[in-house]
């Protein structure tokens, strides 16, 4: 093992038994009911920033590290992207949720559609949340395989045991304890990679590869298609961004809530800057590396000496555990706390709890199954997740909130046919990261059938109490704008195709339609009063 490996482990244990103490110090904390999964909601807005902060950013700058390695200055929108859906959660999301103490997804699902439809979106919930650890993870493990020797997989191993073993403490108070303390490491962590920058390849080494290889500073290089995904995926995330609700909603008001999501979104930048920056100096530094998150640790190992090197990865196992820790957990309590209480109702808190922590230790096991499948690309991992948990819980978490016609078997199926025709859609592509089968994203597929599913349930099932209203505005505008696109998708076909963006203007026509359904079809008691109306006046 060298002195580089060393270092890393040596700092990554020490600071992972700092934590496992915290944890063990925040069962203090757990005084109430409430306490263990939204922390008694007693968070301020800098405790909510640093939570959202550590989620979002530190998964994002991983990818970034990886992406820009690959593709150059167009990962930046990766960072766009996540920024984009801060704000908008921020803004339009916090309030109401709060309002309705919200815990989890899963948990609005099963308390509008019953136990069926909370068992089975806890479930997929919980199964998409290890592929989110696993894509951090790697990073980390891919220095600790660097400098140590010890494979991938045996990496991602150890980093998902630390992460079990930390979070069985104190729950949502041990995930506030790390991720303020992780910030303060992101801060150290830009400092060593801002000087490992200035000594190689600085400002004119920048300049000397923009003339050798200008497709690294295409905006686009990273392919239109791939970039409208990512927006895509994040924007279609703003009402299922389970973890981010988890943390943001255990704020001790909805205000507080919002202005720390608002602080999140402006702490994102320099985790998008310096995740570009140092991917392309990697790039200049180890053209020819197997993965970019392996490049990283070669290029700092070549220009610094070995405790700066470790304190930089001490940074990226903060960013792990960032995103891992609140993503193990939110999905424990989809499974533990959810899927738990479909299955036997009657459960206590306690219950609950002591079912969530089995979860752990269930979703741990598949986390590091996960690894063993597929140890590159952090970023496809991150993007199979949304999929699979996007394509199923879009549609009824929609229904939930504004359309009370939906039937409880309308969404059980459209959770099913969401959920597998997304990952069948991989399947035929491939399982490629950016080869997609008849050049439509997956998400895309599964959101659209998710949609038209709910849809297409609902207004034949008999037990749907609906009537049709036809004097409604927003109706007759999404019913034009689904027609508008549909028939931009016919005419442009071709060229939407070529450039990816079948699947999206698609979807886009859907969503419209959805929306217009969603207005002309109304519940039988809301259309009463507009009835009496109209007899009173005959």
């Amino acid at each position: 093992m060298s002195e580089y490996g060393i270092w890393i482990l040596v700092l990554a244990v020490g600071y992972t038994v700092a934590l496992i103490i915290a944890g063990q110090l925040a069962k203090r904390k757990i005084t109430k009911k409430g306490s263990y999964f939204v922390a008694g909601r007693n968070f301020n807005k800098w405790i909510v920033a640093f939570c959202i902060t550590g989620l979002f950013s530190g998964s994002t700058y991983i990818s970034i590290l990886e992406l820009s390695y690959l593709s150059g200055i167009s990962a930046i929108w990766y960072g766009v992207a996540e920024m984009v859906q801060i704000f908008i959660i921020a803004f339009l999301i916090i309030r109401p949720f709060r309002k309705k103490m919200l815990v989890t997804i899963s948990g609005l699902i099963g308390e509008k559609f019953g136990r069926t439809a909370l068992g089975l979106s806890g479930a997929i919930t919980a199964f998409a949340f290890p592929m989110w650890s696993v894509a951090t993870a790697i990073a980390f493990a891919s220095a600790i395989h660097v400098f140590t020797g010890i494979s991938l997989t045996l990496s991602v191993a150890i980093t998902a045991i630390l992460l079990f073993v930390y979070l069985q403490g104190g729950g949502m108070w041990s995930i506030a304890f790390t991720q303020t303390i992780n910030f303060f490491l992101f801060i150290a962590m830009f400092i060593v990679g801002l000087i490992a920058f200035f000594i190689h390849p600085g400002i004119d080494g920048l300049r000397t590869y923009a003339s050798a290889a200008p497709a690294m500073f295409d905006w686009d290089s990273v392919g239109l298609q791939v970039i409208v995904a990512w927006f895509g995926t994040f924007l279609v995330n703003v009402i299922l961004a389970q973890a981010a609700f988890q943390m943001a909603l255990s704020a001790k008001s909805p205000e507080e809530g919002q202005k720390g999501m608002i602080l999140a979104g402006g702490m994102a930048i320099p985790f998008i800057v310096c995740g570009v920056l140092f991917g392309i100096s990697a790039a200049i530094a180890v053209p020819n590396a197997q993965t970019g998150l392996i490049a990283i640790p070669e290029y700092l190992m070549e220009v610094l000496p070995a405790p700066l090197v470790g304190i930089f990865f001490l940074g990226v196992w903060a960013c792990a555990l960032g995103w891992g820790a609140p993503c193990q957990f939110s999905g424990a309590t989809s499974l533990g706390r959810d899927t738990a209480r479909a299955i036997h109702p009657q459960a206590k808190e306690a219950q609950l709890i002591k079912y969530t922590k089995i979860s752990l230790l269930l979703l741990t096991v598949l986390m590091i199954g996960f690894g063993m499948l597929r140890t590159e690309q952090s970023a496809w991992w991150n993007v199979l997740a949304w999929t699979m948990r996007n394509s199923a819980t879009f549609a009824p978490v929609i229904a939930a909130l504004f359309w009370p016609v939906v039937t409880k078997n309308a969404v059980v199926a459209s959770l099913f046919t969401g959920f597998s025709s997304g990952l069948l859609w991989y399947h035929l592509g491939g399982w490629q990261p950016d080869q997609f089968f008849a050049n439509i994203h997956p998400v895309w597929i599964g959101s659209s059938v998710n949609v038209i599913t709910i849809i297409a349930v609902t207004l034949l099932d008999k037990n749907a109490n609906w009537v049709i209203q036809k004097n409604t505005r927003f109706g007759h505008i999404g019913f034009a704008l689904a027609v508008v696109l549909t028939v931009i998708n016919i005419i442009f076909f071709d060229d939407l195709y070529r450039n990816g963006l079948t699947g999206l203007f698609g979807f886009a026509a859907i969503m419209c339609f959805f929306i217009a359904t969603i207005q002309f079809c109304k519940p039988i008691l809301e259309s009463q009063p507009s009835l009496e109306k109209k007899v009173a006046n005959e």
